[in-house]
């Protein structure tokens, strides 16, 4: 397995402003599409601190196996720290196993790690390709078309999260596209990826989902922005970007009661590697 050094991702920070990615209430549906049983064994693609990947442990069993894989070499030791017994550090755009592993599974799963897999999506799919059975199946959801995605509406107001971090970084003379970190692709276009790669597609589908963050949008940006977009900028002026962000956002994603919510819309789809 491949060693990443370059890491800016804290599983605690992830865990107080972020857990909902992994809450049973927002995984349900696709973990009821993976349908994973007993004596399986299943690779969790970008698996994060490992909440699911113990659960799938605990579902596939003794005579089954789970084998996590992460691009952070800190959610792997929380991952570990929570109990995952095979996970390790690999970049999902360029998947590395042992030898003995490829076309051994029999699923491929993953949540909420698609979109962060931008520089390669094609070579996600050739990794996953070549570590399932032929006819293995690939059951994921990650962030689609629309999502934190937004417009310049009338009145010069922004309706969308993505809008503003691009909006107030270009502000503060930082070309933001070659930064921006994510990959939210639209149904036709995942579609076509997948058969690409000859995986037969059984299901795709965008699923609008208004999520409640758990806090300030601040503090989202903290997890998700800080890390990515705006990782090579200093402290002071990273607090300043967020804070503007934040600021602009309030009309549209804060309500009265001081609760802020995102427009997420995730991309869920179930596929077979071919035979």
């Amino acid at each position: 397995m491949s060693s990443i050094k370059s890491d800016k991702w804290s599983a605690a920070n992830y865990h107080e402003h972020a857990s909902f990615v992994y809450s049973a209430k927002f995984t349900s549906v696709v973990l009821d599409m993976l349908g994973a049983k007993s004596g399986e064994r299943i690779l969790d693609v970008g698996c994060g601190s490992g909440e699911i990947t113990v659960d799938l442990e605990k579902i596939v069993g003794k005579n089954g196996l789970v084998v996590g894989v992460d691009f952070s070499a800190n959610m792997i030791e929380k991952a570990k720290a929570n109990g995952c017994s095979n996970v390790y550090v690999s970049d999902g755009c360029d998947l590395q196993l042992d030898k003995d592993l490829e076309h051994t599974f029999d699923a491929a799963f993953s949540n909420a790690a698609l979109h962060w897999m931008k520089r390669d999506p094609a070579g996600v799919l050739r990794g996953v390709k070549r570590a399932l059975k032929p006819g293995g199946r690939f059951v994921a959801e990650m962030g689609g078309y629309l999502n934190i995605v937004g417009k310049r509406p009338l009145l010069n107001r922004f309706s969308g999260l993505r809008t503003a971090i691009h909006e107030v970084c270009r502000k503060h003379g930082i070309a933001p596209e070659p930064l921006d970190p994510w990959y939210f692709p639209s149904e036709k276009e995942y579609t076509e990826l997948l058969e690409s790669e000859d995986f037969k597609v059984e299901h795709i589908s965008l699923n609008p989902r208004i999520t409640v963050l758990p806090g300030r949008l601040y503090n989202w940006l903290i997890t998700f922005a800080r890390t990515s977009i705006l990782d090579k900028v200093s402290d002071e002026l990273a607090a300043q970007i967020m804070q503007e962000v934040e600021d602009m956002c309030a009309v549209d994603m804060r309500d009265k009661y001081g609760n802020w919510s995102v427009m997420y819309v995730r991309l869920r789809f179930s596929a077979i590697a071919p035979s």
